[in-house]
């Protein structure tokens, strides 16, 4: 089983830090939306404002926390409220499209199977 947590905790790293340097330094083009869809109105507010710049940041620190075993936890409580905030993007923003999406499948269940194993750990935090 903990093999396994390092693969999970490897591929959800690892596909956050390149989410996060694609972002960063631009390397790809940002998608293009309607214009005056949800999806660009939402983008054109976080793009000039520097939240984008924000989020990546912390994707950055979280993905490398996450690939280190002794800071697992603390990069999985980093990523945690991104990973909401991509399904919530999603579902509410985007109506529904992309939820089925290869990529954001493999984070939320590498990240629920991190919180699985962990979960003794975790729940220290409740009492």
């Amino acid at each position: 089983m903990k093999i396994v947590a390092h693969v999970a905790a490897t591929i959800l790293g690892l596909l956050f830090l390149m989410a996060s340097v694609v972002g960063l330094f631009q390397l790809a083009e940002a998608p293009k939306f309607p214009e005056g869809s949800p999806a660009a109105m939402f983008m054109g507010a976080f793009g000039p404002t520097g939240y984008m710049t924000f989020v990546k940041v912390f994707e950055l620190i979280g993905a490398i926390l996450v690939i280190i075993p002794k800071t697992r936890n603390f990069g999985l409580l980093v990523l945690g409220p991104i990973i909401i905030n991509v399904l919530a993007y999603h579902q509410f923003v985007l109506n529904g499209q992309g939820l089925l999406n290869p990529m954001i499948i493999i984070i939320c269940f590498s990240a629920l199977f991190l919180l699985w194993v962990e979960r003794n750990r975790f729940l220290g935090l409740l009492r």
